[in-house]
Formats: structure tokens, C-alpha cells, sequence
């Protein structure tokens, strides 16, 4: 039953982990973005999209690689759109991110909703899903090791993959430690040099184009192309914030906790004879060990488990 949950988990978990890892990148820049969950719903948007346009044109010959990278330029242009709107109001603008990031959530939903209702063409989206969905050929020949860890499709290898480049990028690279610093103190790096308004822009474009990979893998890998259940993009993106604070803002330990999460989140599914009421108290353990996790590392207060501290907070130059 164990290894049945984690096939389980592992399938849903790159859409928590797609949606942690961008607003971790948007979040070391010191912008606190709770549009994520609406940013998730226009990357499925866009990558329903364009994977709707490509297989109306090739539906007789479609490539595989070429037809997952059509989704994913779809999810993550739609999804920047969302992006440079926040920045925007909040870099340039100026604008309380809390109240921002609420209303690109609401924004991203109901534009989502509309748009797939009125201008995209849902005929071949169970014809492409088996396509982007295809698991590697040669799992099933490797026993229960195949099983667990080599039976997803490519856009879960891909979040992966992206974890692991994040938490190099961020500790490695040169333009990573200038991230970190704009985050940590933006006064301080724009005496240093650094364009703390570019960073800003840049770390939440990137992070957004990131997150909505986690709403196109939803529809087109994780529920087979049904767009009848793409309202639980919202709720799952919420559970990608929540999953931040769960991982201390540390890309590799996102992969990990993407899989926790995921595991909770059907666990309550997983278990038979349970009322309803059982069912949605089950379903709020992500959120109650995210509350467990910051009431411990508030009450530590090691520099290493809190967040950038200038998260959440406009950054006016000319008082610098």
C-alpha cells in the first residue's frame, strides 16, 4: 500500500514542486507573491493553448518533443504575463504585494475560465495528454525500481531537473548571490551596484513562467487532459505557497517535500469508509505541519530557516 502511495504522490508532486520553486525564486528576490495560484491556472491556460493549436495543425503526425515544447513556451509566456502584471504594480508601481498578489490570483482564475471557454479547442487534449504523459519505455522491465521512480512523464524529470539547476543557480552563480542579496537587503545592493528593479523583475518573470508549468502539467499530464477539474489549480497552488515555507526557501529540499505534500493530499482518498468531513480535515495536513514547521523555526530563529528579510516589503530608492 506504501508503494502504491508513493507512485501515487510522486505523479502529483511535480505540481507542487513546478509551483514551490517559482515562488521561491520570486520570493529571494523579496517579492512576496500570492498571485501563484492564479499564475498556475494561466499557465494551464496557455499551455492548453498552444497544445490545442499545434495538434489542430498536426494531429495526423504530431511530434512529441515538439508538441510538449509548444505547452511549455504556452504555460510559460501566459504565466509571465501574470508575472510582469505584479511586478509592475509592485517594482514600478509600487503597490502592497499582499493585496496585488490576491487580486492576480483572482485575476489568473476568472481570465482562465473565460479564456479556455471561449477560445480554446479541447478535441485533442485526451490525444495529447497520452503523448506528453508517456512514461519511459523501459520502466517496466526494471521491477518495482521502474515502478517508483522511472513510470512519469518527461514534465516531472523536468521540474526535477529545474530544482537541482534553482539551488546551483542560487548558491553557485554570481547573478544568484546578487538575487539573494537584493532579497536579503535591497539598499544594500543597489549601493553595491546591483539593479535591484531588474533582479526584482527578472527573478519574478522567471518564477511565474516556473510556477504555471505546475497548472499545464496538471491538465495534460497528471488528469489526462480533462479540463472539467481545472478549478483545483487554485487550491493546489495555495498548497505550492504553503510548501515554501515547508522547505525553508531551499530548491532541493522542495523535491522532497512536493512528494510529502502530495502524499497528504491524497492520502484522505486513499482511505476507505471515511466520512466526507474526515475527508477535508484529512486534506488540511499540508497546511497544518506548514503552520508546525514556522511556529519551530520562529521559536529557533536560525538565520538559515527564515525567510529573505526584505520579503514582502516595497523598496523605495530614494530613501536608501
Amino acid at each position: 500500500m506504501f508503494t502504491e502511495l508513493l507512485i501515487a504522490a510522486i505523479s502529483l508532486s511535480a505540481v507542487f514542486l513546478f509551483g514551490c520553486l517559482g515562488e521561491t525564486i520570486t520570493e529571494k528576490s523579496g517579492n512576496l507573491n500570492l498571485g501563484i495560484p492564479g499564475t498556475m491556472c494561466m499557465g494551464a491556460a496557455g499551455g492548453c493553448w498552444f497544445v490545442s493549436l499545434y495538434m489542430n495543425a498536426f494531429h495526423d503526425h504530431p511530434i512529441g518533443v515538439l508538441l510538449i515544447l509548444f505547452g511549455i513556451i504556452g504555460a510559460v509566456l501566459f504565466a509571465m504575463i501574470a508575472g510582469l502584471i505584479y511586478s509592475f504594480l509592485t517594482t514600478t508601481l509600487h503597490c502592497n504585494q499582499n493585496i496585488t498578489g490576491l487580486a492576480i490570483t483572482i485575476f489568473g482564475s476568472g481570465f482562465t475560465q473565460f479564456f479556455m471557454t471561449n477560445f480554446a479547442d479541447k478535441t485533442y487534449y485526451g490525444e495529447a495528454s497520452k503523448i506528453i504523459s508517456a512514461r519511459l519505455p523501459f520502466a517496466a522491465d526494471l521491477g518495482w525500481f521502474g515502478q517508483v521512480f522511472l513510470n512519469y512523464g518527461v514534465l516531472t524529470y523536468l521540474a526535477i531537473a529545474l530544482a537541482i539547476a534553482t539551488a546551483i543557480f542560487l548558491k553557485r552563480s554570481k547573478p544568484g548571490l546578487h538575487l539573494r542579496a537584493v532579497g536579503e537587503n535591497p539598499a544594500t545592493a543597489d549601493a553595491a551596484g546591483i539593479n535591484v528593479s531588474r533582479y526584482k523583475y527578472a527573478a519574478t518573470l522567471i518564477g511565474s513562467g516556473v510556477a504555471g508549468l505546475g497548472g499545464f502539467f496538471y491538465i495534460m499530464d497528471y488528469i489526462g487532459g480533462s479540463w472539467e477539474n481545472a478549478a483545483t489549480i487554485e487550491a493546489l497552488g495555495w498548497l505550492s505557497v504553503a510548501l515554501v515555507i515547508f522547505t525553508l526557501w531551499r530548491p532541493l529540499l522542495s523535491i522532497l517535500g512536493s512528494i510529502v505534500f502530495a502524499m497528504l493530499y491524497i492520502f484522505a482518498f486513499k482511505i476507505s469508509g471515511i466520512s466526507f468531513v474526515g475527508t477535508e480535515v484529512l486534506k488540511l495536513l499540508p497546511y497544518i505541519i506548514t503552520i508546525v514547521v514556522l511556529i519551530i523555526t520562529s521559536i529557533f530563529g536560525s538565520k538559515s530557516v527564515q525567510p529573505p528579510a526584505s520579503l514582502g516589503l516595497n523598496y523605495f530608492r530614494e530613501e536608501r
